[in-house]
């Protein structure tokens, strides 16, 4: 009997953690507000952790909380009265790098799993062993590793010693995340949690004795973004995935909006249950997955490092921009009794236009925006203003933590 994998979701706020939950995680990996790797994600307050640990356990959905920067000195201290806090709310798992960190939170936390991260260059099976013997759940495999190496791995590690993979979502250009760069040219920590992210920056080559006169490192007249990864997708690869020993399937992007997080937790919750219920039901359906994917904001896609060294390249040299060919609108909060949908409104839309409801059981519907209306009653015709609280009035049902998207005009 094939095992089934964990799909386990970002959400970089307590509404993506909401919306993750609704549309097919297992599991969702949240960060406070210090010591994780994404410092400018808006991230969880304590309060704001209890209630998304709570809703998430009310519809069997657990919760790992980040820990995995790579510590200094003046961290630990901290870091203690941190874990004291995590403690009290009871997240299901904690994923750290630093072996000081797993120190501490094996100490303070004893009845919370510990995950390792893939930052902590998780690229044999005497590693994975190593882990498991200090106490650890779980490890993640470093990003570098082909699905034939995860195979072995699983081949010589106790069974009960769990292994997380991502799935899909950005591709980071240093080895298993562990970056310079940042702090180099702006004094931003990568591995503290606060990277600037130059891998998405345009480079050309300057030669020593002629400053000033810039050239293209790639033959290309605009010169070459030589850093900058496509973005990993898995959704063709599933089998071979659950056929590596994966356990848990991960995907990146707790910086991302809700209606990245639906997309995509909804795609592969279809998809992983799809290829349980049969292969040919998997295969039948890989139209839909493709064009689902597709919806979220993406850079190209790669299969990475999981088939070995490929014809594929990885890296995209003339762009860093994203494909987007939808656009968030908002999350239904909720449905008042004359069948308005309350949101919060994320990108401007008008009265006429035709836009689209994402359900969490994978229906798309299309639908005419009737009427707006503000949180003071009045009539609007269109809603410029980012975060504006808006009763939409549409012609097709809608639902609490549906999703408001519009696709995007040809340019955008």
């Amino acid at each position: 009997m094939i095992k089934k994998p964990e799909l386990l979701i970002p959400a970089g706020s307590l509404e993506v953690l909401k919306t993750a939950v609704i549309f097919g995680a297992d599991a969702v990996y949240i960060g406070g507000e210090v010591f994780g790797l994404r410092a400018k994600a808006k991230n969880f307050s304590l309060e704001e952790m209890k209630e998304g640990i709570q809703f998430a356990h009310q519809h069997g959905v657990r919760v790992h909380v980040t820990a995995n920067i790579l510590a200094h000195n003046g961290d630990l201290e901290g870091a203690e009265e941190y874990f004291k806090e995590i403690a009290e709310i009871k997240p299901d798992a904690l994923i750290v790098a630093d072996p000081g960190m797993f120190t501490l939170a094996r100490e303070i936390c004893p009845d919370i799993d510990i995950h390792i991260s893939t930052q902590a260059n998780n690229t044999n099976y005497a590693t994975f062993k190593f882990w498991y013997e200090q106490g650890a759940k779980r490890v993640v495999s470093a990003r570098e590793l082909s699905l034939k190496e995860i195979k072995e791995i699983r081949k010589k590690i106790p069974e009960e010693l769990e292994i997380e993979s991502f799935i899909h979502g950005a591709m980071c250009m240093s080895y298993s995340g562990r970056c310079l760069l940042s702090n180099y040219f702006t004094g931003r920590d990568a591995n503290q949690g606060a990277c600037t992210h130059p891998c998405r920056w345009k480079y050309a080559l300057v030669e020593e004795k002629r400053p000033g006169e810039y050239m293209p490192v790639y033959e290309n007249e605009r010169g070459t973004y030589i850093f900058n990864s496509k973005d990993l997708c898995m959704i063709e690869y599933i089998p071979e995935m659950i056929d590596a020993g994966i356990d848990s399937f991960k995907i990146e992007g707790r910086m991302k909006t809700a209606l990245y997080v639906a997309t995509v937790a909804r795609t592969y919750r279809k998809a992983i249950d799809d290829f349980l219920e049969s292969e040919e039901t998997y295969r039948a359906n890989m139209d839909w997955y493709r064009a689902e994917i597709a919806k979220c904001t993406y850079r190209q896609f790669t299969t990475g490092f999981y088939f070995g060294k490929t014809d594929e390249t990885t890296q995209i040299y003339d762009s860093n921009t994203y494909v987007n060919e939808y656009i968030y609108l908002g999350t239904v909060g909720e449905v008042t009794e004359d069948s308005l949908a309350r949101i919060e409104q994320r990108n401007k839309f008008c009265v006429g236009d035709l836009i689209e409801i994402m359900k969490p059981d994978g229906s798309n519907l299309k639908t005419e925006v009737l009427s707006l209306t503000t949180e003071e009653g009045v009539r609007v015709e269109s809603a410029p203003h980012p975060k504006q609280v808006l009763f939409v009035e549409l012609t097709q049902k809608v639902e609490p933590y549906d999703i408001l998207r519009i696709e995007a005009a040809k340019g955008d």
